[in-house]
């Protein structure tokens, strides 16, 4: 009971999370190819043995076979598809030593251990909280899981053999961006793990053939790791170099501001007004180069910032083109949420930052 009572309270500290951050997906930690790996605490539920048979004959009656806390380890490797979702596939161990054996009001020490092993295939989604240094995500999975029992004796009687099982997991997590190591994350996890097969298992050293069926076996686990993206976002470009003190000033450069809707790079019919006066203007001018450069503001992850401001970058320059710019006269550059318009905090949905600057040179 008190493993359904924490899968219940895990379901309903994780349903309002979901709820919250559904509608938000501004930015994802994860995309492409990666590897995780991790471990921790395992807490098994007591397995409950039935309908033993003794000598050829059925026999009522339960026993109950409890286990000590134990752990796990567990490795994966997935892809993220950089709009939330990613799959993996996972490889896990697990280990509980034997504690006791109940039955009938009585109690026998017990000795060995359960070890469980086996894959899932893992469906995971991350929620942007507009925190770059804090992911929340859930997960579930189905897959296979070996249980065997390794020298488990109590009362003189031993099984020792393992089945196979269906099973499946449910998972919440968080991960930590370490931003000294683009691309690195450590995690921290609560899985729930079901096994729904059941198995029939012999008992040696009780005098005559004796046997059990084992069937819904349970495990809470609190696990840390660490997961690698191999696809890291590029760095920020970086800012301009300043001009000597002592250098005279160079003449200002013209620069048209083209505005963008939040989480967009669909061109406005303002925002293609102003680009079609910008490449009007720059063939009667002495210009040899129009630097594009795309912005964003503070909402969302640097990651998808920075993709987002090159889209931008591309939107604009596009239009010049279409409106009789040279291609070759435009350099483009995204750089995200650096050098704002308006200096905001993290996390702020400004206008004015949402923005492609066409400059003159």
């Amino acid at each position: 009971m008190q493993f359904r009572a924490a899968l219940f309270t895990a379901t309903m500290l994780a349903a309002p999370l979901a709820l919250v951050m559904g509608g938000r997906a501004d930015a994802q930690p994860v995309a492409g190819p990666y590897v995780s790996l991790g471990g921790g605490w395992d807490l098994k539920s007591a397995v409950t043995q039935k309908n033993f048979n003794i000598g050829g004959a059925d026999v009522p009656g339960d026993a109950k076979a409890v286990f000590k806390n134990g752990y796990d380890l567990n490795a994966s490797v997935g892809y993220g598809f950089n709009n939330g979702w990613r799959v993996e596939l996972e490889g896990d161990y697990i280990r509980n030593g034997a504690d006791k054996l109940k039955s009938g009001g009585a109690s026998l020490g017990a000795s060995g251990h359960e070890s469980q092993y086996g894959g899932f295939v893992n469906g995971i989604y991350d929620f942007d909280v507009s925190l770059p240094w804090l992911y929340p995500y859930l997960g579930a999975g189905i897959g296979w899981q070996v249980a065997s029992y390794d020298k488990f004796s109590a009362g003189g009687a031993t099984v020792d053999q393992s089945h196979g099982s269906f099973a499946y997991q449910g998972i919440f997590g968080l991960s930590f961006p370490i931003a000294p190591v683009v691309g690195l994350s450590a995690t921290l996890e609560y899985r729930f793990i079901g096994l729904t097969s059941a198995r029939r298992y012999d008992v040696a050293g009780a005098g005559q053939p004796v046997s059990f069926k084992q069937q819904g076996e349970y495990n809470n686990q609190i696990n840390v790791g660490l997961r690698y993206e191999f696809s890291p976002p590029a760095p920020p470009a970086p800012a301009p170099t300043p001009a000597p003190v002592a250098a005279p000033a160079p003449a200002p450069a013209k620069t048209y501001l083209v505005f963008f809707d939040w989480d967009k790079y669909s061109l406005t019919p303002r925002a293609t007004q102003i680009i079609a006066q910008a490449a009007s203007d720059s063939k009667t001018q002495n210009v040899t180069t129009l630097e594009v450069n795309g912005y964003t503001d503070t909402s969302g992850a640097p990651k998808y910032n920075m993709g987002l401001s090159i889209k931008r970058a591309k939107a604009v320059a596009a239009q010049l083109v279409a409106d009789g710019v040279p291609a070759s006269e435009i350099e483009m550059h995204g750089y995200g949420e650096t050098h704002l318009l308006v200096p905001t905090g993290p996390g702020v949905r400004e206008p004015q930052n949402r923005r492609v600057e066409i400059i003159f040179h």
